[in-house]
């Protein structure tokens, strides 16, 4: 059974992927489309901005910018109910969880401390996270991380 998904605005960043049915953890949610590009094109166009771009194996990418990509619109979370897996040479999100109707689809992008600079998470289980933090520790440096994921703390 094809697991249907709809795009609509998110509290998380812009528009999102929202489960339009009931899903039970292990399904094959949506298949990630695009056109197959080299690691050294992945690299030109990340550093370019495109943001739509997963990796399929240490030669190649999936590069997810066209319209007809739905999933291109899941966004990340650090408690995801979604993962990448790939099968062959398609790549898919399956449920880690099961999600009920109207929930947002997540994953977790992978960022690393790096990638945080320029990719600070706005998902709510960071800002959870960031606020008992800051509240156990107390610390200038917490304050200043929650800071950086919410603005005006």
């Amino acid at each position: 059974m094809k697991s249907r998904v709809r795009v609509g605005p998110s509290r998380i960043a812009g528009q999102g992927l929202f489960a339009a049915q009931d899903i039970r953890q292990g399904t094959k949610i949506i298949r990630y489309i695009g056109q197959k590009i080299t690691q050294a094109e992945s690299d030109r166009r990340l550093a370019a901005g495109n943001a739509y771009i997963i990796g399929l194996n240490e030669r190649y990418a999936i590069a997810g910018s066209t319209p007809k990509n739905t999933a291109r619109s899941i966004n990340h979370s650090c408690d995801p109910n979604c993962e990448t897996e790939q099968f062959g040479n398609t790549i898919w999100l399956v449920a880690i969880k099961n999600v009920r109707a109207g929930e947002e689809l997540t994953y977790n992008y992978g960022y690393d401390d790096e990638d945080y600079a320029n990719n600070p998470c706005h998902c709510a289980y960071s800002i959870v996270v960031a606020i008992s933090l800051v509240r156990s520790i107390g610390t200038a440096s917490s304050s200043q991380h929650l800071s950086n994921v919410l603005p005006g703390a």
